[in-house]
């Protein structure tokens, strides 16, 4: 089972000056039509030690030192994780007693592991976008709607 980890703190200033300046280096490479890259990690005395890595994990490692340059806390979850409702009613900033209602409903799938139910992180995002368009669609509607009755937003 994966565990979402808690909130991180977030990054200091000196974190996201050099998330900022090594995210603008790896993104240089990421152009490169090899399917891995290699990069030196340094040890405490100074040996230098080189890691093959996939070109897909630098671009992630790039999004990750993106977010972290913008100041903002950053954590990876795997697609296929599965989540309990509390970590799922996190994810959507909802009460764990609302989202079991929307498990029941059957709005988002879920299994049960013993007496415990279980939520795959990609289907609670999926959820998620769905509710999301739905929202904004009403909320063009409604735009378009009072500029219908010039109701002064224009």
């Amino acid at each position: 089972m994966t565990k979402i980890s808690p909130t991180h703190s977030l990054p200091t200033a000196e974190e996201v000056a050099i998330a900022r300046e090594s995210g603008r280096t790896l993104s240089a490479y990421l152009q490169t039509r090899a399917e891995t890259q290699q990069i030196e990690i340094f040890d405490d005395k100074g040996a230098a030690h080189p890691v093959r890595i996939p070109v897909s994990a630098l671009r992630l490692l790039v999004d990750v030192l993106t977010e972290i340059g913008e100041g903002n806390a950053v954590s990876i979850i795997p697609i296929h994780a599965e989540l309990t409702t509390q970590d799922a009613a996190d994810v959507l900033n909802v009460s764990r007693p609302f989202l079991v209602q929307l498990l029941e409903r059957g709005e988002i799938p879920f299994h049960k592991i013993g007496t415990h139910r279980r939520v795959r992180y990609q289907d609670v995002i999926e959820f998620k976008n769905r509710i999301d368009a739905e929202r904004n669609k009403a909320l063009d509607a409604l735009a378009e709607q009072a500029q219908a009755l010039k109701m002064g937003y224009e």
